[in-house]
């Protein structure tokens, strides 16, 4: 696999705003845009999103946090909003591209209680049984486990729902699972060009229906309210600000999410 492929971590900082992504990101990018004309604006979402359930979390208690498919580190990422609620807090975050696990380490480098693995997140056993997941977090006690906007690039054939299952079981009492998924429920003619569209990418395109986004959770208990359209998820005045730019118009996100705990 050729390095300069695009990448989809990189296309996802883009479409933030962020520095950290080569022509090949930028030019698929765009070209996602003309299909999905409002794709930056359900990126900015997601992140948002991904802010309160980690607060909810942190505020239940949950003191360390492993983020697989974390992309690129950002504004408002998970360490730094879980150390708004409690400074100790630990993450680890995982990408299986090498390249942006690289540019992460030397963006957090120095900050304690924080590792950043390149590994799939498909591969379970090497994500669990890695040293930096060995020196950052406590599998015995609960933990905040975040699959946001990934779980759409695990591909059928890859067993989304045992990939969800293995982290479970491996997981303490206690802990939590974070998702967010793009759905066909809404545009499906636009995210089957979507689809097509973001082929030349590092990772397969694979939304899913909300039945099944569902069925990959299995022993999780959804959280109130359930799996809904990520900008209904726990609005919070915290991340108050301009009005929606998509005037609240669900169908222009195509994106569900939701919160769960483990079913003990």
């Amino acid at each position: 696999m050729s390095q300069r492929q695009p990448n989809t971590a990189r296309v996802y900082d883009y479409w933030l705003g962020g520095t950290h992504h080569f022509p090949e990101d930028r030019e698929l990018g765009e070209r996602m845009k003309q299909v999905v004309p409002d794709i930056e604006q359900v990126a900015r979402a997601n992140r948002a999103f991904l802010r309160r359930a980690v607060r909810v979390m942190a505020r239940a208690g949950i003191d360390q946090f492993l983020d697989l498919g974390s992309g690129l580190p950002s504004e408002g990422n998970v360490h730094e909003t879980a150390r708004e609620v409690n400074p100790a807090a630990r993450t680890v975050y995982v990408d299986i591209d090498p390249v942006t696990a690289e540019f992460g380490r030397a963006m957090l480098l120095g900050t304690p209680g924080v590792e950043i693995l390149a590994a799939d997140l498909r591969d379970v056993q090497s994500v669990l049984g890695s040293e930096e997941v060995g020196r950052c977090l406590d599998l015995g006690r609960p933990l905040g486990l975040l699959m946001v906007a990934m779980l759409q690039f695990v591909r059928d054939q890859d067993d989304p729902a045992g990939v969800v299952a293995a982290y479970r079981d491996a997981s303490a009492p206690g802990s939590y699972l974070v998702i967010s998924h793009v759905t066909t429920e809404y545009n499906p003619q636009q995210l089957r060009a979507a689809t097509q569209t973001y082929s030349p990418a590092t990772l397969p395109f694979c939304p899913r229906s909300r039945a099944q986004i569902v069925s990959l959770l299995g022993g999780y208990e959804l959280l109130p309210p359930g799996l809904v359209d990520v900008i209904h998820w726990r609005p919070d005045p915290q991340d108050a600000g301009p009005p929606d730019p998509l005037g609240g118009d669900v169908a222009r996100y195509s994106l569900l999410a939701a919160l769960a705990r483990r079913v003990d």
